[in-house]
This record gives structure tokens, C-alpha cells and sequence, in this order.
């Protein structure tokens, strides 16, 4: 705010006296309290140049995620989320059996059993039909696919063990169709002919979405591996702290378990876990039952 000045003249019949310091002296010690009390705002152009000279960084193209892999993610946890109607929580591929005649009384014993059935059992093979059938599908090799689907379905060592592994690859091929239905999925599911397993549902499905092979196999085992455990959680059982740290002591086999099965063929086909075989067997006349397998 400019000084004013103001120069007021009184006029007497006598003498002229101008009076200017007075009036100059009221509105210099005016000036500073307004200035104090009405602090006027700054000019929105500076802030908006200021803006202009500080734009928000760049995302980091290497860390962002591109559509497809964002996509693969998705569907890669829905379809092996606890959450997927598939009914896996009333399986318990023989682990029922198991804690009734004494071979699982803790986490400990537990993550001894499934290691097994991870390493050298039911998750190998699995491992392997779904890498098989996933390679099979995104080739177009229909022929190829089909006799990998027969082999999966008559390497099922029960019956029980069948009608879970069946079971469960019906419901997840009915669900894909009726919500993530595309294009080849119908023709790759034709072409397996009768039973569509677990394991070879996974791989057709995800091949037909174009999902790779190495996030597949991985999540599948681990889904399957989560599903164990919690069945022995409910049969032991065991509380959520020691599930989770059974999950968590799995993590190498399921690791390698992965890493064998997508560089195995058919020919490394091999289970020798045979007390777990026989768990899956006696479990169909065992007297209580909470689980169907």
C-alpha cells in the first residue's frame, strides 16, 4: 500500500500555515497495522508455475505391472482362491485317515507328511499333468492333450483320490466356462474326451487364457498345499499361528517341487508315497468321516 501524503492548507486572515507533517505521520503509523492485519494473497499464476516446475514423478516403468500380467494375476488368484467354488474343503486326500491311525498328531508330523506328498507323491504328478496339459493346450496339440487327460485320470491311485481329482477339474472347467469363458476353452475341454482332472483343468484353462506355465504351477501347488493344511488344522488340530508356519516351512518344497515338474515328462511319472496311497484307500471305510476323501 502506497504512502499517502495529504497537505491541508488553513487559511486565516493573518497568515497561511501549511500543515503537512502531521497528517503525514497519522498514516505513516496507520500503514503498518493494516499491512499486519490484511496480509493480501499470493497470485494463483505463481503457484501454478511453481507446479509447473515440480511435476509429480514418473511411475517406474519397470516396476508397473502391463495389462497382461496384471490380468494373469487376477485370474490366477481367483481361480485357486480358498473362495472358488471348486469344493476343496471337503477333501482331505487321506489326511483324515492319517491323524485317526497316529501318523499326524502335530505341525510338526504334518509338515513331515505333506513335504511327502509334495516332494515325491500327489503333488509331483500333479505338478507334471498340469505342465504336460498346459504346454498340450497352447500348442493346439488336441490329440496330445487328450491322452495326457486319460493318463492323469487312470494314474489316481483310489478311489476316493479319483472322485476328488475329478470332481473338482469338473467344477473348475463348468465355472470357467460360465464366468471367463473365451474363445478355444470349449474346444481344448472337447478335445480331453471323458475325465477332465484337477491338475489338467488348471493347465487347459490357463492355457487357453494365456496365462504361463511357471505362475500357474506355482499357485496350484501352492492352493492344493494351502488346502491340506487346512484340513489338517481341522482334524489335528492346529491353531492359525501353526498353520501359517507350516505354510511358511513348505515354501522350499513347494519351490522345487514347481522347478522339477516343469522341466519332468511323462516318463518321470513316479509316486512313492505309499502310506499316504493307503490312507486315501482305507479312508472310504473308515468309521467317522468329516471329509470325502
Amino acid at each position: 500500500m502506497a504512502v499517502m501524503i495529504i497537505r491541508t492548507t488553513v487559511i486565516t486572515t493573518t497568515t497561511t500555515i501549511t500543515m503537512t507533517s502531521i497528517a503525514t505521520m497519522t498514516i505513516t503509523t496507520a500503514i503498518p497495522m493494516l499491512m499486519t492485519t490484511n496480509k493480501p494473497p499470493k497470485p494463483r499464476r505463481r503457484l501454478a508455475a511453481r507446479a509447473d516446475q515440480n511435476p509429480a514423478p514418473a511411475p517406474d516403468k519397470q516396476s508397473a505391472m502391463q495389462d497382461g500380467e496384471a490380468a494373469a494375476l487376477y485370474r490366477l488368484m481367483t481361480w485357486l482362491s480358498p473362495a472358488f467354488p471348486v469344493g476343496a474343503f471337503s477333501y482331505s486326500s487321506g489326511i483324515e485317515w492319517a491323524v485317526e491311525a497316529g501318523d499326524i498328531v502335530d505341525a510338526a508330523s504334518l509338515r513331515s507328511w505333506l513335504a511327502a506328498m509334495l516332494a515325491d507323491g500327489p503333488g509331483f504328478c500333479d505338478g507334471v499333468f498340469l505342465a504336460q496339459a498346459h504346454r498340450a493346450a497352447s500348442s493346439g496339440d488336441e490329440t496330445g492333450l487328450g491322452e495326457i487327460a486319460e493318463l492323469a485320470a487312470a494314474f489316481v491311485p483310489s478311489r476316493e483320490r479319483h472322485l476328488e481329482t475329478a470332481a473338482q477339474g469338473r467344477a473348475f472347467v463348468e465355472i470357467a466356462r460360465a464366468a471367463w469363458n473365451c474363445a478355444s476353452l470349449d474346444r481344448l475341454v472337447s478335445s480331453c474326451g471323458g475325465t477332465v482332472v484337477y491338475p489338467v483343468a488348471v493347465g487347459l484353462v490357463s492355457a487357453a487364457h494365456a496365462i504361463p506355465l511357471a505362475a500357474t504351477l506355482h499357485a496350484f501347488l501352492h492352493a492344493v498345499t494351502s488346502n491340506w493344511i487346512s484340513a489338517g488344522a481341522r482334524l489335528v488340530p492346529l491353531g492359525q499361528t501353526d498353520s501359517q508356519r507350516v505354510l511358511a516351512q513348505l515354501e522350499p518344497v513347494v519351490g522345487a517341487t514347481a522347478r522339477r515338474a516343469l522341466t519332468a515328462s511323462l516318463d518321470d511319472l513316479g509316486s512313492a508315497t505309499f502310506r499316504a496311497d493307503l490312507a486315501s484307500m482305507r479312508h472310504e471305510t473308515q468309521y467317522t468321516r468329516l471329509f470325502r476323501s
